[in-house]
């Protein structure tokens, strides 16, 4: 069965010339990704330290694709995707990044067709129906791990009206682990596996992205519509305003205006909205809310910024991608987003600020980012506060792209082995990326 997935990409790859395939582009990467952290565990045997087996967690991936031209105004992509851990979980890591692998007394490769696509453009309308990937403020494509979801459906865009572009999306399937967060809305089942021995507890894949496989499902309930209309009219503004009907599940909205100042060169300033209003199977759900402000300023090779959020009380679910884990650690599009420790700045209740520093030193790109998350929810005793430092140094080496992290966690929901309110810990990653 992977042979025949992979096949696809193969005959594109291979007969382009052959079916008369214009303008043909080939590109991808393979990465290496690596984790480790010294939180407290409290299965017998196993290690707290820093690069220990236990607390380890790595991956590679390969995504190689292709577009080209089928006729005039008429264009394709196909994507194949392939996870590996090379039995690196056999002797130095003890969990993957992604959960795309499937276990069965030990952990599976993968390869799968993440994009299949075709576009057709006629004057200034481009509709593109088939798998791809998405970029939209609720329902999104996570590239931040090894693999990233996708989507089944069709986006229309149009930009007849100056300085405006129009979309229209519906989305019939999506291979996102517990879309929503909740199964019993017909999204995907999160049935990845330990892979830890003896019977611990981590589960296969600690980005909580992708279901087994990447397996495609139904969207939620029943698939879910966008519309949205984005103005650059005032050129220093860019304005969007996104509104979507996830099936007999919710109504959403998502309002954000960026804008250049005029006053100071270069300053910044965003305002963000959205609103979760459930309805259908969800109708016992709270709706959700929440709201965010950003500051930038960027001079020469510095960028600095500082952002503030703040979620309702009462929200089930959370202002946070509805195709991941939307009830776990689904990223948010809000400027608050934590470098790491996705699930906190859209939680009902959740204050955030957050700081970042960037500069680039020629030697190489450092940034340093700031979290905090106060969580102050109805109900107070699911208070889970959280405050993350991040420091990263990005380097480029011809194609090779590589970045080292290190992040400082305390969360009072997290390594609570030795502290029911949470400890304290340390992280390492590093990140490699070839591209072709």
């Amino acid at each position: 069965m992977k042979l025949v997935k992979m096949s696809l990409a193969a005959a594109v790859l291979l007969g382009a010339s052959a079916f008369a395939i214009d303008n043909v582009k080939v590109s991808g990467d393979a990465k290496l990704f690596y984790g480790t952290s010294n939180t407290d565990q409290t299965t017998a045997g196993t290690s707290d330290a820093l690069f220990g087996y236990d607390n380890s967690y790595a991956d590679t991936a390969l995504r190689i694709g292709a577009t080209g031209d089928l006729t005039k105004g008429v264009s394709f992509g196909v994507t194949a995707t392939a996870v590996s851990t090379l039995g690196l979980e056999n002797n130095l890591v003890a969990n993957t990044w992604t959960g795309a692998h499937y276990h069965s007394g030990a952990v599976d490769d993968e390869a799968w067709v993440s994009e299949a696509w075709i576009a057709a453009t006629l004057g200034k309308t481009t509709a593109k129906i088939g798998r791809m990937e998405l970029d939209t403020p609720l329902a999104f494509s996570e590239k931040w791990s090894v693999a990233a979801n996708t989507f089944e459906g069709a986006v229309l865009l149009n930009q007849d009206l100056p300085d405006t572009t129009l979309v229209g999306a519906w989305v019939g399937k999506a291979n996102g682990v517990n879309v929503l967060g909740a199964n019993s809305l017909g999204g995907v089942t999160d049935n990845r596996q330990d892979i830890v021995p003896g019977g611990a507890t981590n589960p296969l894949g600690i980005d909580g992205i992708m279901a087994t496989g990447a397996k495609m499902t139904t969207f939620v309930k029943g698939g879910a519509y966008a519309a949205a209309l984005v103005n650059n009219s005032y050129k220093p503004l860019t304005f969007q305003a996104w509104y979507y009907n996830v099936v007999d599940v919710a109504d959403a909205y998502w309002l954000q205006a960026d804008i250049n100042c005029q006053l100071v060169k270069g300053l910044t300033i965003g305002a963000q909205y959205a609103d979760i209003d459930t309805k259908g199977v969800a109708k016992t759900f709270t709706d959700s809310s929440a709201y965010a402000f950003k500051l930038g300023y960027s001079k020469d090779k510095l960028n600095v910024a500082a952002a503030y959020s703040n979620a309702d009380k009462d929200g089930t679910l959370k202002i946070a991608n509805v195709a991941t884990n939307n009830l776990g650690n689904s990223q948010s599009k809000l400027y608050t987003e934590a470098f790491w420790n996705y699930g906190y700045v859209g939680r009902a209740g959740a204050e955030s600020y957050m700081l970042l520093a960037e500069y680039d030193a020629g030697i190489a790109k450092f940034a340093a980012q700031y979290t905090d998350v106060t969580v102050r929810p109805t109900s107070a005793a699911s208070n889970e506060d959280m405050t993350e430092v991040a420091l990263t140094a990005t380097k480029s080496f011809g194609p090779l792209d590589a970045t080292l992290a290190y992040i400082s966690t305390d969360a009072t929901d997290q390594n609570t082995a030795v502290n029911a309110n949470g400890a304290r810990y340390d992280s390492v990653q590093a990140y490699l990326t070839l591209k072709f």
